[in-house]
């Protein structure tokens, strides 16, 4: 690179972007601007460096490049002259911290009209006021418009994940409430039996072999086969008719709660030859609220585990007693996400998961993954509108970890595909959606953790896929 001379005003006005300036501004470029030469091969200005000139192409063709994965992908290749690169928002000054968002080459020896950054910038603002203030509200409202809408969208989310949440803790608490009521009153009933059983009438013998047939139920309980609904009734007639024979008074209401507890009319005749026919009904009620009373204790059980399951599954979402940054199970996340949203997946939706169980933990932020899964989760639950299979699907992709989102609604048309990671872009009616959920899933993933997030699809059959690093990138920049 060599600094060879500087242009004339005449010059200068042949670049479409000078014009139009009067002379004066002609003046203060043509003194300020360097001519500088590359050869082919050159680096102009490399993606993240600081910005510190402005680049007018004079002569010779250059190319943009991004990095995505690591590769460098071609964003344009010009040799039209005038355009411009480098610090292209140099007019905000020190609003934004100045990098270079590309990097350009010279594809070819090339002459750049290269411009200092702060001082064009003060000049500019100083020539332009109008322009620079136009230019200023655009870049800052559109920036804060994001950051709100963003907010309002993770509230939005978080709003409807508390509903869902919240359903599903009310069922297993009302269910254990439920159950502890019942139980009250079954030991209730249980010590009337038992009084009546002790009364000084029925000899210690009986109560004895009564206990024993009563921690053998109990534990009967605990192992009984799940039958099936046709079994079920099969087996409540069976010991209906055995109880109806002989005269229990209520022997259909006591039927369901054997059958809940496996017993078989063969214990029920271990039970009558246990005690005086006198006797005989007593008992059977005492040991029919033992084995309900068991039932409703691992009731209270299920439902409990259940509240637990899903305050640790909240936990897990949320990541609050975790440090920001750390090797995350990416299998853990994805279920607690489905547990969280569970309340809004449709019932005419099957949920699919096929996990990688070899896969590594994966360096990155835990809560912020967890936001993607709930994003392209959403988006697939809204595209299939009631019905279809959502499938969650791991894999190793060489260093990456792959995670699918898979839907089977009508698909994204490919002259969207290209936008639907756009801020604001959306296809959902007025008020349904903001078109950030994608735009924000996509920055955490290539920005936060140096991954990709792309999208494949065809009616039926749509793929949302992410891509994670399994080593950590370099920090990434705010």
């Amino acid at each position: 690179m060599s600094t060879t001379r500087r242009l004339s005003n005449a010059e200068l006005r042949e670049l479409f972007l000078f014009a139009d300036l009067g002379e004066h501004q002609l003046d203060w470029i043509s003194a300020h601007g360097d001519v500088v030469a590359y050869l082919a091969g050159d680096v102009v200005s490399a993606e993240g460096d600081p910005a510190e000139c402005f680049y007018v192409l004079l002569s010779g063709t250059l190319s943009m490049v991004r990095m995505v994965r690591g590769a460098e992908v071609e964003t344009v290749r010009t040799d039209r002259r005038g355009v411009y690169c480098g610090a292209i928002q140099f007019y905000l000054g020190d609003q934004v911290e100045q990098l270079y968002p590309t990097s350009v080459r010279a594809v070819t020896d090339a002459e750049f009209l290269a411009l200092p950054v702060a001082e064009f910038g003060a000049k500019f603002r100083q020539w332009f006021p109008m322009a620079v203030h136009l230019l200023d509200g655009m870049f800052v409202g559109f920036r804060n418009a994001e950051e709100l809408i963003a907010q309002r969208e993770r509230l939005l989310a978080l709003g409807k994940l508390t509903a869902g949440l919240t359903h599903e803790l009310n069922n297993p608490a009302a269910a254990a409430v439920r159950a502890s009521e019942t139980l009250r009153e079954r030991f209730a009933g249980m010590r009337h039996k038992l009084q009546l059983l002790a009364d000084g009438r029925f000899d210690g013998e009986q109560l004895h072999k009564l206990t024993i047939l009563q921690e053998k139920f109990v534990g009967r309980v605990n192992t009984a086969e799940q039958l099936t609904p046709m079994q079920e009734s099969d087996r409540e007639d069976e010991l209906g008719e055995w109880l109806e024979e002989r005269d229990v008074a209520g022997g259909w209401d006591l039927a369901p709660v054997f059958v809940a507890a496996g017993l078989t009319t063969d214990d029920l005749d271990d039970i009558e030859a246990a005690v005086d026919t006198g006797f005989f009904e007593p008992a059977l009620r005492w040991l029919a609220y033992t084995v309900e009373t068991e039932n409703l204790l691992l009731e209270i059980k299920d439902s409990t585990t259940r509240i637990s399951a899903l305050v640790g599954a909240a936990k897990q979402y949320s990541q609050l007693d975790r440090t920001p940054h750390q090797e995350t199970d990416l299998h853990d996340g994805l279920k607690a996400t489905l547990v969280m949203m569970s309340g809004k997946i449709p019932s005419g939706v099957r949920v699919v998961k096929d996990f990688d169980r070899s896969l590594p933990r994966v360096p990155g932020y835990a809560a912020e993954l967890n936001q993607v899964w709930t994003n392209l989760i959403d988006n697939a639950l809204d595209a299939m509108d009631g019905s279809g299979t959502l499938t969650l699907r791991t894999a190793r992709d060489g260093d990456y970890a792959l995670v699918e989102v898979i839907d089977t609604g009508p698909g994204v048309p490919a002259e969207l595909r290209r936008r639907v990671f756009e801020p604001f872009f959306t296809t959902k009616g007025v008020g349904r959606g903001t078109g950030l959920g994608l735009d924000v899933s996509y920055r955490v993933i290539t920005n936060r953790h140096g991954g990709d997030l792309r999208v494949e699809s065809q009616p039926g059959d749509t793929h949302f896929q992410v891509r994670l690093p399994l080593h950590a990138p370099e920090p990434p920049r705010p």
